[in-house]
């Protein structure tokens, strides 16, 4: 990952070429920037890999593909994901808060992409170089 984005460093103002900082990413998250209202994350989703199904019902996220193919499904319940869309470079994805969703990387590349939380979604600084150590971290955190 680039010097850029390499750690958090929020909530003082940053200004980073995002696109750089994302393709450098190599950990599945990273928190680039934590404020008091606002995250932004670059995620970084091996082939076959996923985000999780997931809600977050109390913040909307804004996710931007920058390489690679993925399928979003979302919808108002986890049984029930109205939206199936497979988007690639350059694709926005916005999920209001209180929606399942879900992006799983259907290519043959790393999934590239940043998210940005609003209110932020993961503690300040938090890296997670695999979804196996992400998934642990929740399942602490939800304890």
């Amino acid at each position: 990952m680039s010097d850029e984005a390499g750690q958090d460093r929020g909530p003082h103002p940053q200004v980073l070429d995002i696109e750089q900082a994302t393709l450098g990413n190599d950990t599945y998250r990273t928190a680039v920037w934590t404020g008091t209202h606002l995250q932004l994350t670059v995620m970084s989703i091996e082939p076959g890999g996923e985000i999780g199904l997931e809600v977050h019902e109390d913040h909307d996220q804004f996710l931007r593909v920058e390489s690679g193919r993925g399928r979003v499904q979302m919808g108002p319940a986890k049984d029930e994901l109205t939206l199936d869309r497979e988007v690639g470079d350059d694709w926005a994805i916005l999920v209001p808060a209180g929606s399942w969703h879900n992006l799983t990387n259907v290519g043959e590349e790393p999934l590239k992409l940043y998210s940005l939380y609003a209110p932020r979604e993961h503690a300040h600084g938090t890296v997670h170089r695999t979804k196996a150590e992400a998934d642990a971290a929740e399942h602490v955190d939800s304890s």
